[in-house]
């Protein structure tokens, strides 16, 4: 960056905002340092990102901050839908956008408040815009953005503004921002409220956690105490207790607020429902239609069994081409596994892929048969998995701006089991990730040569075939024994790990399967090699680079990855499966042998499905503990030192498309550029909470 020096002049700060500034500090007993005001203010013109464009023009990275990339995702099937088709998806995505606020809130009860602060400062504020304060505080608010709150989005730590707090109350009181003295504190001091999700058990799983799921002061015994005599092992249709619902606290006394209409997040979950109610009026069948009509249901009332009823219609409703995500889904944010976070997706089907793969979904009794599994951990018929690869056509709380590749759904095992579930690869994800990356990281990492090439050549045919056999096969997979409770009662914190580290071994174990070869599903089997190496050389380096220095693992993905290679690499050491090259200084992990790793993972996957259709929490402690968690400092900071020096970002995520409907009903489609205008765009139009639920 190219530095320039300037005087600081307290007049021109004044007149931005037209309002009184001071220097020297404010209500909150915070001291300032008139040094570091001055040098958050020395001027410095920040070189701002070009989007490189493709051959046709698209740029698809088209911002780049922190660790995080921005970019671009389209949706080549929109084009193809009928007036009604189009409709429905323009309908669904308001309905999406609607509760976003929502999940910010759910991540930390402060989230709000500081982010509409924030982005009042950045809209109003006319001072000088090329200093060093001014770059810091718009890459912190970008972050909030990204984040949707001020925990990272997958470490859930907590991150701080480069800026001085002096220079950000300065601009804040010049701008009319006064945020309460918890949220200044929230923003600067490291060690409150530092982790959005804690899985260190000695620090308090609820009490360790900033996430906005339980009041402040509520314990892990007083949650277990308030479920304790409401589950029934012995009930073969369990509604998922907590699932939409926030734990509070009042004179001593715990209870539950639920998010519904007239409840908790009432105002967002009305304007939900009203643009569902839009959607059932162009529903594209009738099965999509009752669904919905279900969905509402449960908005107004918050019964859990009608959320029962409604997955069930949703599972069943599989003839449209358009299909959503929306409601309180996944249970990665609660530090128990309780309460569903706020997310939405909306999908067009792409036939073509689709067709493609639809061999998984047809044979998913063949895999369930010839799974490495104890017998009665099988289920002898897997009942109504569909699949589809499909485009997404818009994002909105827990999925955006980053989001997932796949999706397997409803969560709860006896739906299940006895229902089926919708499985998805999110094909032009996958597709933006790919046309947005570039080749530094495996030629950094890969061993040699011939896995560079295996990488290069099939690496994308693994990871879609590896995402297909994760969600529809490994997620549909296996059955508990009989009077075995629910996976989050009785793995608890290691559930999610579990069940992810669950679907990926069986994925892991069928990529070298000569079976897929005639299946038509891959050409040789040196997809799987592709799929191997790449697995490992993410599990055991990779992935570091997504901690800081000292960390340990907590998220659940990363950590499955992590339990798994780290696993089968000891159990491989006496035949040298995989062997740990150093080689000037750098690590590397070989594959020395594909067939006895299968055989690992078969291994592994066998034990991992005994411990949940069993129920053996404290294995799974083990397991996950043991294997899934510590990090060794060497290898964290070469793997840390040797991506610096890359310069790429580990994250990503994306910019909506947008959807505007004229007077005339006609829905059209457009791409927006530029992160920050989009994220100011939704603040104004989908903003329908207080700062403070």
């Amino acid at each position: 960056m190219r530095r320039i020096a300037i005087i600081l002049m307290a007049s021109a700060m004044i007149i931005s905002c037209k309002q009184e500034s001071k220097t020297s500090g404010d209500k909150s007993g915070w001291t300032f340092s008139q040094a570091a005001l001055d040098a958050d203010m020395a001027e410095e013109k920040a070189a701002a990102y070009t989007p490189e464009k493709d051959a046709n023009g698209f740029a698809w990275q088209v911002d780049r901050f922190a660790d995080i990339k921005i970019v671009r995702y389209q949706v080549p099937s929109f084009d193809k839908l009928s007036a009604d088709q189009k409709k429905l998806v323009y309908y669904l995505t308001q309905a999406g956008l609607a509760g976003r606020d929502i999940f910010q809130d759910q991540n930390y009860r402060h989230n709000l408040k500081i982010r509409r602060g924030l982005e009042k400062i950045y809209t109003s504020y006319s001072g000088n815009k090329n200093t060093k304060g001014w770059n810091a505080f718009e890459t912190y608010l970008k972050r909030v953005w990204f984040a949707n709150g001020i925990h990272h989005h997958y470490s859930s730590d907590k991150f701080t503004p480069d800026c001085s707090r002096s220079y950000l109350s300065n601009i804040a009181k010049e701008c009319g921002v006064n945020l309460p003295d918890e949220a200044w504190k929230a923003m600067y001091d490291p060690a409150f409220d530092n982790k959005k999700v804690n899985q260190d058990q000695s620090l308090g799983l609820v009490t360790g956690s900033a996430t906005n799921f339980y009041d402040p002061d509520i314990t892990e015994a007083e949650v277990l105490a308030f479920y304790e005599g409401k589950v029934d092992v012995n009930d073969k249709t369990p509604i998922e207790l907590g699932h939409n619902s926030k734990l509070v606290k009042k004179d001593g006394k715990v209870s539950e607020a639920v998010w519904k209409s007239g409840g908790m997040y009432g105002a967002a979950i009305d304007e939900i429902v009203g643009w569902l109610q839009k959607a059932v009026g162009v529903a594209e069948n009738q099965k999509q239609a009752d669904a919905l009509k279900l969905l509402i249901e449960f908005y107004n009332t918050g019964d859990l069994k009608t959320w029962d009823a409604y997955n069930i219609a949703w599972v069943a409703a599989t003839e449209g081409d358009i299909d959503y995500i929306n409601s309180f889904i996944e249970v990665y944010d609660d530090p128990l596994g309780f309460r569903g976070a706020y997310e939405s997706v909306i999908q067009i089907n792409d036939f073509d892929q689709s067709a493609r793969m639809a061999v998984v979904m047809d044979k998913v009794q063949w895999f369930e048969d010839n799974a490495p599994l104890i017998e009665a951990h099988k289920k002898p018929n897997v009942k109504g998995v569909t699949y589809k690869v499909v485009q997404v056509a818009g994002e909105a709380g827990a999925t955006s701006p980053a989001g997932p590749i796949g999706v397997n759904l409803p969560n709860n095992n006896w739906i299940r089991q006895e229902h089926g579930s919708k499985s998805v690869s999110l094909g032009n994800i996958v597709a933006a990730y790919a046309n947005a990356s570039g080749t530094g990281m495996l030629t950094e990492f890969a061993h040699d040569e011939r896995e560079i090439e295996l990488e290069e050549k099939y690496g994308s045919v693994a990871a879609k075939l590896h995402t297909a056999l994760h969600e529809v096969v490994g997620h549909a997979s296996g059955q508990l024994e009989a009077g075995i409770g629910q996976p989050r009662e009785t793995l608890k914190s290691y559930a999610s790990t579990m069940e992810e580290g669950r679907a990926d071994l069986v994925a892991l174990y069928f990529m070298r399967d000569p079976e897929l070869i005639k299946m038509g599903l891959m050409e040789n089997l040196e997809v799987g090699e592709a799929a191997y190496d790449g697995y490992i050389r993410n599990g055991l380096l990779t992935q570091l680079r997504r901690l800081e220095i000292g960390n340990t693992v907590e998220e659940a993905h990363m950590r499955n990855r992590q339990w798994i290679s780290k696993w089968v690499f000891e159990k491989g050491q006496k035949d040298n499966v995989i062997e740990q090259v150093i080689r000037d200084g750098k690590t590397y992990y070989n594959i020395n042998d594909y067939d006895k790793l299968r055989e690992l993972f078969g291994q592994l996957l066998r034990e991992s499905q005994r411990i949940k259709s069993q129920g053996l929490g404290e294995e799974a402690e083990a397991l996950v503990e043991g294997y899934g968690v510590k990090v060794d400092m060497r290898i964290h900071k070469e793997v840390l030192d040797r991506s610096e020096k890359l310069n790429i970002a580990p994250y990503g995520g994306f910019i909506n498309p947008q959807y505007t409907m004229d007077a005339s009903g006609n829905v059209s489609i457009s791409y927006p550029d530029n992160f920050a205008q989009q994220m100011l765009h939704y603040a104004k139009n989908y903003s329908f909470l207080p700062s403070d639920n």
